[in-house]
């Protein structure tokens, strides 16, 4: 944050601090990504800008008045393509070649042989369409899987996923593949969108992998289908209470592998967040255009924008 110290004053501030720091401000870096304290102080935005969040998720910030007002939004688009599309393919083969199971004999000191499965020549549906879907997209067809999409609009041709299907009809196209990927955006039309018709839809022997945002997905529906073998298991990195509650089932069910939302936090991330920003800083001052521009209407960067 150097080059913007020397440039301008800024105010370090916690969620109670806020509307304090807010009075006055241009611009405003929100850095807790998952904080909720921005619509509570938004009163105190007398004179805001320009609002950055350190995330490629805007929902924390997409309440009615940001909506309607005139401060520009951006996010950190780019930041978590590459390394979120690694964890999804890492998760893909570490199912197929059974490590999980290896590591649990081992600890038993148990020497039993297996045959695994081939990855080349499986399918998935990446649902969201955005950098962070075709980073997914690419990696999953370099490893020989045969990989479709799920955006807002059909579309054929498409160079990273070949096929797209409307997202509003997933339960159309979930029924051949054996992994779903979930990484859409989070907003009113993505809502719950893998509910019981969902999973109901998908073979018993797929996958859900989810590393979007937890409510794209209705937990109790979720559940249901992996302890009624509806599904053959589940990767969960967001969840739509975090930290997961201890009293969850997802902890201890066998088919569920749980992180904590970390699938795209490799070394370096915050340094990354930080250049995003100091970035889009230096071009406020100079008055050019900004990287990431959020449309407030849709809830995400537009694919057509620059986003760098």
């Amino acid at each position: 944050m150097d080059r913007v110290e020397r440039a301008a004053e800024v105010r370090y501030a916690s969620a109670a601090e806020l509307p304090d720091a807010l009075r006055g401000a241009d611009a405003l870096f929100v850095w807790d990504f998952l904080s909720t304290a921005v619509p509570d102080a938004w009163h105190a935005a007398d004179r805001l800008r320009w609002l950055h969040i350190a995330s490629a998720g805007v929902d924390p910030v997409m309440f009615d008045e940001l909506r309607a007002g005139d401060v520009v939004l951006t996010n950190s688009r780019g930041v978590f393509d590459t390394p979120i599309a690694e964890y999804v393919l890492g998760a893909i083969l570490a199912l197929a070649k059974d490590l999980f199971h290896t590591r649990d004999l081992q600890r038993e000191k148990r020497w039993v042989h297996r045959e695994t499965a081939r990855v080349a020549g499986t399918s998935a549906v990446v649902v969201g369409t955005g950098p962070i879907g075709r980073a997914i997209a690419r990696l999953l067809r370099a490893a020989g899987i045969r990989v479709s999409g799920a955006g807002r609009r059909y579309r054929e041709h498409d160079s990273d996923f070949g096929v797209v299907y409307p997202s509003d009809s997933l339960s159309e196209h979930v029924g051949g593949v054996d992994y779903v990927i979930a990484v859409a955006p989070l907003t009113e039309q993505t809502s719950r969108m893998f509910d019981r018709h969902v999973f109901r839809a998908m073979r018993n022997d797929a996958w859900f992998i989810n590393v979007g945002r937890g409510e794209l997905a209705e937990t109790s529906d979720l559940i249901e289908a992996l302890d009624t073998g509806q599904l053959r298991g589940a990767v969960l990195d967001v969840f739509d209470t975090e930290p997961l509650p201890a009293s969850s089932p997802l902890w201890t069910m066998p088919n569920v592998l749980v992180s904590p939302h970390m699938s795209g936090d490799v070394v370096g991330w915050r340094d990354a967040l930080v250049e995003i920003f100091t970035d889009n800083f230096a071009r406020w001052v100079d008055g050019k255009p900004l990287r990431n521009v959020v449309d407030k209407e849709l809830g995400y960067v537009p694919s057509e924008t620059p986003s760098g």
